[in-house]
C-alpha cells in the first residue's frame, strides 16, 4: 500500500514545476515564503518562531534531487526505503504543538531525511533523532552537518526504545505510527512534558498531543494523519498483542 501510495506522489508530479530547469537558491527562497504564507499562515499556523524557521530552512536539500523542484508542494515526497518526507504544514503543526522554548532538549522518532530535526534545531538547545533504518540515518546526519546543525544528534536504532542515556526530555516527536504509545517514551518524557505522535494501523490515524502532568498523561487528539508505521519493537508487539 506504501509502495502505490509512493508512487502515486510522484507520478503526480510528472508534467508540474519538475519539468523546469534547476531552481536556483533565489527560486527556492520565493517558493519557500510562498509555502509559509499558503500552506501555514491561511491553515492557522501563528507562531512567529516556527513560522521564521520554515522561512528559514531548506527543504529542498532533504529531498532527492531528482524532486527537489517539488520540494514545497503542499505533499509529502518520498526519501527511499518505503519512507517520506512529510509535508510542510504537518511538521510546521506537529512542532508548533510542542512549544518548543530555546532551553529545551528534544527527542525525535524518526530523523527520515533530517528536515524535521533541523526544524527543531533552530528553536531548541538539543535535538537527539533515532532512526531505525541505517542509510537514512546516515544521509540526514551527513546533510545536517553539512548545513551546519551541531546541535543534533543522529542514532541509528529503535526509536520504540528511545534514548535513555540523555532523557529526560523537554518534549518528544513521533514521526512514524505506532498502535500505542511507547512505554519507554512516556517514561522518558519530562514532568511537565509534551509528546506529539501518530497512533493507528496505516489509513487510520490520529495525531495525539500528550503532556505529563503529576506523573500523569493528559492525551487528546489533535488532527487525522497518515504516517508510515513504526518498525522495530513496534510492530513485534502489535503481532504479539504486547503494549
Amino acid at each position: 500500500m506504501r509502495r502505490v501510495w509512493q508512487w502515486l506522489i510522484v507520478a503526480s508530479l510528472a508534467g508540474t514545476s519538475c519539468d523546469r530547469p534547476h531552481a536556483s537558491v533565489a527560486d527556492f527562497a520565493t517558493e519557500r515564503e510562498r509555502m509559509v504564507k499558503e500552506q501555514l499562515v491561511m491553515r492557522g499556523i501563528n507562531g512567529e518562531r516556527v513560522l521564521a524557521v520554515m522561512n528559514k530552512v531548506p527543504r529542498e536539500q532533504f529531498v532527492p534531487e531528482s524532486l527537489r523542484a517539488a520540494s514545497y508542494t503542499d505533499q509529502p515526497l518520498p526519501i527511499g526505503y518505503d519512507q517520506t518526507i512529510s509535508q510542510p504544514y504537518i511538521v510546521a503543526f506537529m512542532t508548533e504543538q510542542l512549544r518548543p522554548e530555546p532551553q529545551d532538549r528534544v527527542l525525535e522518532i524518526g530523523t527520515g531525511s533530517g528536515y524535521q530535526a533541523a526544524i527543531l534545531a533552530e528553536l531548541v538547545a538539543e535535538v537527539y533523532s533515532i532512526e531505525i533504518i541505517e542509510p537514512l540515518a546516515k544521509t540526514a546526519e551527513s546533510t545536517l552537518q553539512r548545513l551546519g546543525y551541531k546541535n543534533v544528534h543522529v542514532k541509528v536504532g529503535d526509536g520504540y526504545k528511545g534514548w535513555p542515556e540523555h532523557a529526560p526530555f523537554d518534549s518528544i516527536i513521533v514521526t512514524c505510527a505506532p498502535d500505542h504509545v511507547p512505554h519507554p517514551l512516556i517514561e522518558q518524557l519530562k514532568e511537565g512534558g509534551r509528546m506529539i505522535i501518530p497512533v493507528g494501523p496505516f489509513g487510520d490515524q490520529d495525531l495525539y498531543l500528550l503532556e505529563k502532568k503529576n506523573g500523569q498523561l493528559e492525551r487528546r487528539a489533535v488532527s487525522p494523519v497518515r504516517f508510515v508505521p513504526m518498525t522495530g519493537e513496534a510492530a513485534k508487539r502489535q503481532v504479539n498483542g504486547d503494549q
